[in-house]
């Protein structure tokens, strides 16, 4: 079974933690993910995301989203544990930014976003931002039409 757990730790835009933790499930899903495991999503504010990125990932200021997969072998400790695939953070103050006329979209796309990288897809050769972009105009798709 596929656990995501949702955690809105900002206030400036009301964030519906359920339907994102259900699109980040779906998608998991969709990308083959199975058995038991566990994904965190999380919702921050822009001091927080900013923090994150210079800590992790050599940035300068906030951006929209950050993936942090764990290991391929994430292997439960114990039997009976979910195997666990790591954290996505989302800024939904950058979000609305980026789109403020449509920021369920962007949202969504962010979650998907999200889900891939901790999947291991990247974006840094054009061969893999193109399949990156592809699958996430798929999943996107799947989500309107839902």
């Amino acid at each position: 079974m596929i656990h995501v757990i949702g955690d809105n730790r900002q206030d400036l835009h009301a964030v519906d933690v359920d339907r994102w933790q259900e699109l980040a499930a779906t998608v998991l899903e969709a990308e083959g993910v199975d058995g038991e495991v566990e994904l965190n999503l999380a919702f921050v504010d822009r001091v927080e995301m900013t923090t994150l990125n210079v800590e992790h990932m050599g940035g300068t200021e906030a951006t929209d989203v950050l993936s942090f997969p764990l290991d391929d072998d994430s292997s439960p400790l114990f039997e009976g544990q979910p195997r666990l695939l790591g954290d996505i953070v989302i800024c939904p103050e950058l979000v609305h930014q980026q789109a403020p006329g449509e920021p369920a979209d962007e949202m969504a796309l962010m979650v998907i976003h999200g889900v891939l990288h901790i999947l291991g897809m990247d974006h840094a050769e054009p061969t893999e931002a193109a399949e990156m972009k592809a699958t996430e105009h798929r999943h996107l798709a799947a989500w309107r039409a839902a």
